[in-house]
């Protein structure tokens, strides 16, 4: 990576902001904004069970995962047609855009919504629909990755694939997501094998609660092509040593690790010593309605308090593209656009 010149402090936020960006991890139901949240429960003759937005705001103060995911399928209750997965998506995107977001892989499951009684494509029709808007309006390029929850059965999820499966060319991946802890990859090793079969990318959540063997079982029961988090991979130093090796990108997401107490503080996290490893770290929002933060926060946030440098922002940006699943030549495209504006700042 070609060094670059030094960026002052002061300079680095606005430097964070406008720079290129693809935003690889980032489920789309966490993104549904309280505002949003009460205005589509009118609009579907619902209640929130919070009397208004600050009240619902005050709510997201977690502990764990559980916690945090037990107020999140609360808030998917409102979710009942189409257009409601499409305006939250579109949310999303227009927002992205304003980060610099040129390309994005949007995390979303159908097991929640059939769970409440929609069918599989009034949730992907609706935000497929989003996508195919964000790409002809905003010049914002965004796939789809199916996630199947983990704390439910392998069953489900082989039933969840054969559900989107008419709806294939509007996918890009497959992905596994909830409760980590007691939920090894290796449970679903089946489902993936036949998702791989299918040529959809691969993709899990690993290692952010859960402990590095579970790294090492996405990796080589699963044979996913990302690992969703990884933070705990630096307490396996042969692991550390197989991801460097083989390229395996991390998306990272550091307000989420505050949130949800993974590190105690900001200050604490490893994303610099992920990249002084030579991991292929990135920088992602994960669920930025809840977590306080969409993407440029959680760089601007997380470089304060690293004292990280304009090199790792450049080095964090090109693994984002890199690591996509857009074709070689958009994403050398967008690699170009980056150090465009890496070489005018000033």
């Amino acid at each position: 990576m070609k060094p670059m010149k030094p960026v002052s402090a002061e300079r680095l936020p606005e430097l964070l902001r406008r720079m290129p960006k693809a935003e690889l991890h980032m489920h789309i139901e966490g993104s549904l904004e309280p505002e949003l949240m009460f205005a589509l429960a009118q609009r579907n003759g619902l209640t929130v069970p919070y009397p208004d937005v600050a009240a619902l705001r005050r709510a997201y103060v977690f502990n764990n995962l559980q916690e945090f995911l037990d107020v999140y399928h609360a808030g998917t209750l409102v979710l009942r047609v189409e257009q409601d997965f499409y305006d939250m998506a579109w949310a999303y995107l227009q927002r992205a855009a304003l980060d610099n977001v040129l390309h994005t892989e949007i995390f979303f499951d159908t097991q929640t919504h059939t769970g409440h009684g929609l069918s599989a494509d009034v949730v992907i029709n609706g935000l497929h629909r989003a996508c195919a808007d964000a790409q002809a309006q905003l010049g914002l390029s965004a796939s789809l990755i199916l996630c199947f929850l983990r704390h439910l059965s392998e069953a489900e999820a082989f039933e969840a694939l054969e559900q989107a499966l008419p709806l294939r060319d509007k996918l890009v991946g497959v992905g596994l997501a909830s409760s980590e802890q007691g939920h090894p990859p290796e449970k679903f090793a089946k489902v993936f094998a036949r998702a791989r079969g299918l040529g959809f990318r691969l993709v899990a959540h690993a290692g952010e609660e859960g402990p590095p063997a579970y790294i090492w079982s996405a990796l080589d029961v699963l044979k996913v092509e990302r690992i969703d988090h990884g933070v705990q991979a630096l307490r396996d130093p042969a692991l550390v040593a197989r991801l460097v090796h083989d390229g395996i990108p991390l998306t990272v997401c550091p307000l989420s690790n505050l949130k949800l107490r993974v590190f105690p503080s900001l200050t604490e996290h490893n994303l610099g010593r992920m990249l002084e490893a030579g991991l292929v770290a990135t920088v992602n929002s994960d669920d930025p309605a809840y977590f306080g933060g969409y993407i440029n926060e959680n760089f601007t946030q997380t470089f304060a308090a690293l004292g990280l440098t304009a090199q790792h922002a450049y080095q964090l940006a090109h693994n984002s593209f890199a690591a996509s699943f857009i074709d070689a030549s958009a994403s050398r495209a967008f690699q170009d656009r980056l150090a465009e504006v890496f070489e005018k700042f000033d």
